[in-house]
């Protein structure tokens, strides 16, 4: 079996662009920005699918335009999108 992609929303407008669930139910997030820089709001969304995910969420990624791989915390990556 092949990952599930899919997105989320939730009843406050909170969105993750993509996540990629595996056939074992592992969750990851998603997010592409534009901009050449991160911020913590940037990850507003991943967090709260890691809230609703509990422990099958394994990462949350926000893909930008910058030249560095950056941590924003447990599981939360920013990762150029030149990385691809």
């Amino acid at each position: 079996e092949g990952w599930f992609i899919s997105h989320y929303r939730d009843k406050d407008q909170v969105e993750v662009d993509f996540v990629l669930e595996s056939p074992l139910r592992a969750v990851i997030g998603i997010e592409v920005k534009a901009a050449a820089t991160v911020g913590a709001t940037d990850f507003k969304g991943l967090r709260r699918l890691r809230e609703h995910c509990g422990q099958a969420f394994t990462s949350g990624i926000v893909l930008y335009d910058g030249t560095a791989a950056v941590p924003f915390g447990n599981d939360l990556w920013a990762v150029p999108l030149g990385w691809l």
